[in-house]
């Protein structure tokens, strides 16, 4: 058994699904209608969605909700290629907690992603 796909649900897909293609390097895998659900994968098969929240199914996005539920991690195999993502998301104006510190054994920092998602960009020694 491994995990299939996670399902965020965010107010502006397309500015989610470009975010995470432009910054993280995920393909963008299928586009139904124009913002209307993007399925996203990453180079091992991990999908990741992003919808709209269903309301009659009692479900909300975190922009809605005014906050931060969870956060997803993204690990990568080089302390300097945590510096230079986070270089690349300055430059582009992202929402940065501050540059990446020695945290837990590792090397991190965390910013939110369009949809009010926290991200942690990390590397840790094998």
């Amino acid at each position: 058994m491994h995990l299939n796909h996670l399902d965020f649900h965010v107010p502006d897909i397309a500015a989610t699904a470009d975010f995470f293609i432009r910054h993280f390097g995920l393909k963008l895998k299928d586009m139904r209608g124009h913002n209307g659900l993007a399925i996203l994968e990453d180079d091992t098969g991990l999908e990741i969605v992003l919808s709209r929240a269903i309301a009659k199914f009692g479900t909300a996005d975190q922009v809605e909700m005014g906050r931060q539920t969870y956060h997803i991690g993204f690990i990568l195999p080089e302390r300097a290629e945590v510096d230079a993502v986070y270089g690349g998301l300055v430059a582009a104006g992202a929402d940065l907690s501050g540059p990446p510190v020695a945290m837990r054994g590792g090397w991190l920092f965390y910013c939110t992603a369009p949809g009010n998602i926290l991200v942690e960009v990390g590397w840790r020694p094998g």
